[in-house]
C-alpha cells in the first residue's frame, strides 16, 4: 500500500492560538441542556477495570487514563459498579484494612467500587429535554451521590445500555463554582 504524507505547517513566532474545547466546557450554566455536563460513552471510550485488580494499580490506570473514575467490568460489556478515586485514597480501605486485619496491597476494586445496584440511574431520553439545573437538583435529591449513570433503554436497535456518566467534579468544573453554592429548586 503507498500512501502520501499530508502537508503540515508551523506558525510564526510569539503566535497564540486556543485549544479546542469538547462540546459544552465553556459557556455552560443552570440553563444549558443537561448533555453538556454528561461524558458520552458514545463519544468517549469508557475507562474500565477489572474487579480482581488491586487498588494501587487502579489509582495507576486512572493516572494513565486522565480519568477519576473506572467503569468495574470483569466480563465485558457487563458493567458490575464504578470505582473512583475517593474510593481508592478515602477512608474505605482504611476501615477495611481495620477490619479485615489485612495490609492495603491485599485490598482490590471489588472491595471498595460500588456496586450497579447502588448507583442511581437516568433514562437518557429523559436526560435529552433536561437542564443542568435539574440535574443538580437531582443530585442534591439523591444525596451524597458523586456520579449518576446514564441509561439508553432498549429499542429495536439494540439493548439497554450504559449511554455515559454524570459526576459532580465535572459539572462544578464546568460551572466554575461549587455545587453546595448553587440554589436550584
Amino acid at each position: 500500500m503507498t500512501a502520501s504524507a499530508l502537508t503540515t505547517f508551523r506558525f510564526p513566532e510569539n503566535t497564540c492560538i486556543p485549544q479546542a474545547q469538547p462540546k459544552g466546557a465553556e459557556g455552560v450554566t443552570l440553563t444549558s441542556p443537561a448533555l453538556d455536563v454528561m461524558t458520552d460513552l458514545a463519544q468517549v471510550r469508557a475507562a474500565t477495570i477489572d474487579p480482581q485488580t488491586s487498588l494501587d494499580k487502579a489509582e495507576q490506570a486512572m493516572i494513565q487514563q486522565g480519568v477519576r473514575s473506572l467503569f468495574v467490568v470483569a466480563e465485558f460489556p457487563c458493567v458490575e459498579g464504578l470505582v473512583t478515586a475517593a474510593d481508592l485514597l478515602g477512608d474505605k480501605p482504611m476501615r477495611l484494612v481495620n477490619q479485615r486485619h489485612i495490609q492495603r496491597s491485599e485490598l482490590m476494586v471489588a472491595d471498595v467500587m460500588t456496586h450497579l445496584s447502588a448507583l442511581d440511574a437516568l433514562d437518557y431520553t429523559e436526560l435529552k429535554d433536561a437542564t443542568v439545573a435539574e440535574v443538580i437538583a437531582t443530585f442534591k435529591k439523591v444525596g451524597g451521590a458523586t456520579h449518576l449513570l446514564v441509561v439508553q433503554t432498549a429499542t429495536e436497535q439494540g439493548p439497554a445500555r450504559i449511554r455515559g456518566v454524570i459526576s459532580i467534579t465535572q459539572i462544578e468544573r464546568q460551572l466554575g463554582r461549587a455545587l453546595m453554592e448553587l440554589s436550584v429548586a
